[in-house]
């Protein structure tokens, strides 16, 4: 009998893993010495590719201080609640989830994200990233790539005539 393949919630639960462990600033060397496993053996666990038990997953709940809820939650966006999702191509709010944290860059705009302090910053920075998305996303839908990006121009979100208050 052959063991079964990993599915969406072991890399959810994976990549929820991975998100705590940076959160708590912990290495993958730490966390497996803690564990008492290698780091290859970390790096499976936080992609998903190696399912992890529950007694395991008690013991890293316990290392990095979450209740073991926290790793079979899943935060999909609203909008996107029965869509398949332009990243992953599935509706499988876990799968998305999962891939979505699973990027390096992801987590570390998350973290730097959550240190800003002033919400007109914050809700600024939100804006541009999510015209940023909307034009990447109509260029990959066939737009001219040789043009510029339309909300570079737009008052207000950018542009040279619109300050950005950074306090």
């Amino acid at each position: 009998m052959t063991p079964k393949a990993p599915n969406a919630i072991d890399r959810l639960v994976g990549s929820r893993v991975r998100q705590q462990r940076l959160a708590r600033r912990l290495s993958l060397e730490q966390l497996g010495q803690a564990l008492g496993v290698t780091v290859p053996q970390v790096l499976k666990y936080e992609k998903g590719t190696n399912r992890i038990g529950a007694g395991r997953l008690h013991e890293i709940a316990d290392l990095l201080g979450a209740p073991i809820s926290f790793f079979f939650e899943v935060h999909a966006p609203a909008e996107a609640d029965a869509a398949p999702t332009a990243r992953t191509g599935s509706a499988d709010p876990a799968e998305s989830e999962a891939s979505l944290f699973s990027d390096p860059e992801t987590i570390a705009l998350a973290m730097a994200f959550s240190r800003i302090q002033s919400p007109q910053m914050r809700r600024t920075l939100l804006a541009m990233t999510r015209a940023a998305a909307s034009e990447a996303a109509s260029a990959d839908a066939g737009a001219d790539a040789g043009q510029a990006p339309t909300w570079l121009g737009q008052k207000g979100v950018g542009s040279p005539s619109a300050p950005m208050a950074c306090a």
